[in-house]
């Protein structure tokens, strides 16, 4: 029941923007659209928005040491899928190259918008902070999670090795922690000082009653892309 619980919360957490249209009668000039988000970097817990018209944060940024990307889950968006940096979906960032889902969760975004930043870093309720290195979870370990819908938000981890059914099919190896969640958050980082330790993937429960949070980790999907953080 835990596991079909957190499977409603994702489709919470997944925030399609619904554009409406009016044509009005009079032959007046359409207002102007308004101006784009200016962006200058994108860090962990930063929103993205998709072709697809979907809304996740990147979890963590990571390098090949030619090239920046962006970890994120693979429920996001499918090889392909065109990620922007704004609502208006007017500053192209970048592609998603690979995508993990089901069995694991996680995608690989490969960003393409030189004129941005892509640091080794996440945002916090004060500002952003390094992650300068990858760890494994562990029950017990203590987990501070950044998100666009509820911001910086921490708590331990409960058990590890947990498997959650998708409407697609099982995701294993996520871990659990008693870290709330709103919509807008899935896709944000975890980490454990100035570790990544994973990316949120389904949550139950809000931040106002408490709540829980599932992860994917992230050291086994950096291993296999090839990818690092920490530069």
């Amino acid at each position: 029941m835990r596991a079909a619980r957190a499977v409603r919360a994702v489709l919470g957490l997944l925030l399609p923007l619904t554009v409406t249209a009016a044509m009005g009668a009079q032959a007046t000039a359409a207002p102007a659209p308004a101006p784009a988000f200016a962006v200058t970097a994108i860090r962990g817990g930063d929103a993205l928005y998709s072709s697809a018209g979907s809304r996740c944060a990147v979890g963590f940024n990571a390098t090949d040491g030619n090239a920046f990307y962006a970890l994120m889950p693979g429920l996001c968006g499918s090889a392909g899928t065109q990620w922007f940096a704004d609502a208006q979906r007017q500053v192209p960032v970048g592609e998603t190259v690979t995508s993990h889902f089901p069995g694991g969760n996680y995608s690989v975004i490969r960003y393409t918008d030189p004129d941005l930043e892509y640091p080794s870093e996440v945002t916090t309720s004060t500002g952003p902070s390094r992650v300068e290195r990858a760890i494994a979870p562990a029950p017990g370990m203590r987990i501070c999670r950044s998100g666009p819908g509820s911001g910086w938000r921490c708590g331990a981890i409960q058990q590890v090795n947990v498997s959650v059914q998708y409407p697609e099919g099982v995701v294993n190896g996520l871990f659990r922690a008693n870290v709330c969640a709103e919509p807008g958050d899935i896709g944000g980082p975890a980490v454990s000082g100035d570790a990544a330790v994973g990316v949120l993937v389904s949550a139950t429960g809000n931040c106002a009653t408490g709540g829980t949070t599932y992860y994917q980790p992230v050291v086994g999907p950096l291993s296999e892309t090839g990818l690092r953080v920490g530069y």
